[in-house]
């Protein structure tokens, strides 16, 4: 335990034990076309069903030949033609040579291939120079992937890319987990939706949206329940709509101490929260844990702290409920250009932005400030500068340990 350990709070890697400890991926399954399939979760592994070349098959467009045939100066007669999606009638002739072209099965005999550029027509023959090394050219089957490989493991998130790559085995579709429902609502009097007009103590609501785009870019069903008043009653309601349709709740607001908070109150009453209060800044007050159907997060009303704790505690949950492993943010170490005020006691996620600067790792931070409420921060940022719990105030030119934006927020 650290000397700078505040009472109460929980540090991040234990919160994130303890929360995916929990979690287990929803049940339900469906089988839909390939091209329909992008960023949905693979239910079981899939495996290729057929080799990968199908066949021996030319790399080049040139001249397939025997390789012990390759002589320096001797012209070889050409037996034939072999085009993609056409087969050579007979074996290949000792002594002779076929014209082929890319993707075109090699002949029965042929074993190698050299390009054209590397070829000579005469009255004779074809002439070679330089002479092929044995094999050249050959694309053999079998030597990307065989029948029976396993193309994509369970629990893969589904990439434009991989509609190619199993298309090619010759699968038309792929069973996935069912899409995760979840609803997201923000709480607070205060909040207006973008295009009215604000009274006096008003501001837009900007959370619910963000999270929302952010919950689309993961691919889940959203039901979106808007901004609930802060009242007791009001609040109660939302959590059991959102209880009875939705397999994780996210709520925005209302879980710190202030006289008006009465999300972490309702959990208590509807739920067991499982943790409360984290030892990282932005984003100390967020609360996890279990309404009688659904698992909620219920986050802080700080943009910023919203936006980052999503990334940080909400993205890992949804991930491993959809059925994916966790996949923790990709770390890089920076020298800073400038001083980072940090006060030891609870874990800093700064908002940077990290470039090369004369073949070194730099880093400086970004938006106007770091407050919680400053968005610009975040959305000038690529990546959080992760200031360790323990760490005091940082002087330029120190090395510093970044964690890069990942999809989510790129």
């Amino acid at each position: 335990m650290s000397c700078y350990d505040l009472p109460g709070l929980l540090p991040l890697d234990q919160a994130l034990t303890r929360m995916l400890s929990q979690l287990t991926p929803v049940e339900g399954e469906e089988t839909l076309a390939i091209t329909r399939a992008v960023g949905r979760v693979t239910a079981q592994a899939v495996c290729a069903q057929v080799n990968l070349p199908v066949f021996d098959n030319s790399a080049m467009d040139g001249y397939g030949l025997r390789h012990q045939d390759a002589v320096n100066g001797k012209p070889l007669p050409v037996q034939g033609r072999v085009l993609a999606g056409e087969t050579l009638d007979e074996a290949l002739k000792p002594g002779h040579c076929v014209r082929i072209m890319t993707g075109a099965p090699m002949p029965e005999g042929c074993d190698t291939v050299v390009m054209q550029e590397n070829a000579r027509v005469t009255d004779q023959g074809i002439t070679f120079d330089p002479l092929p090394e044995p094999g050249a050219n050959v694309r053999l089957h079998g030597t990307d992937l065989k029948a029976g490989d396993v193309v994509l493991p369970a629990g893969h998130r589904l990439r434009p890319i991989d509609v190619a790559l199993l298309t090619s085995i010759g699968l038309a579709d792929v069973t996935v987990r069912r899409r995760l429902k979840v609803s997201v609502f923000a709480s607070g009097d205060e909040l207006q939706s973008a295009g009215t007009t604000l009274a006096p103590g008003q501001i837009y609501d900007s959370n619910r949206p963000g999270l929302h785009a952010l919950l689309d870019k993961l691919g889940v069903e959203v039901l979106d329940l808007g901004v609930i008043p802060d009242n007791p009653d009001a609040l109660r309601q939302a959590f059991r709509t959102a209880n009875e349709s939705c397999d994780l709740v996210i709520s925005s607001g209302g879980v710190s101490v202030g006289e008006a908070d009465f999300t972490r109150d309702i959990l208590d009453e509807e739920g067991d929260i499982e943790f409360w209060k984290l030892a990282i800044k932005p984003g100390k007050p967020l609360a996890f844990g279990r309404l009688s159907q659904a698992w909620f997060v219920g986050l802080p009303g700080n943009p910023v702290s919203s936006l980052v704790t999503f990334h940080l505690i909400a993205v890992p949950a949804l991930r491993c409920l959809m059925g994916m492993p966790h996949q923790p943010l990709a770390q890089l170490n920076a020298i800073t250009r400038e001083p980072l005020h940090k006060t030891p006691g609870r874990m800093d996620f700064q908002r940077g932005y990290w470039d090369l600067q004369d073949g070194t790792v730099q880093v400086r931070c970004t938006g106007s400030g770091q407050g919680s409420h400053q968005l610009s921060s975040l959305t000038e940022a690529n990546c959080y500068i992760a200031l360790e719990q323990d760490r005091g105030p940082v002087t330029p030119g120190e090395t510093v340990t970044l964690w890069l934006f990942d999809d989510v927020m790129a």
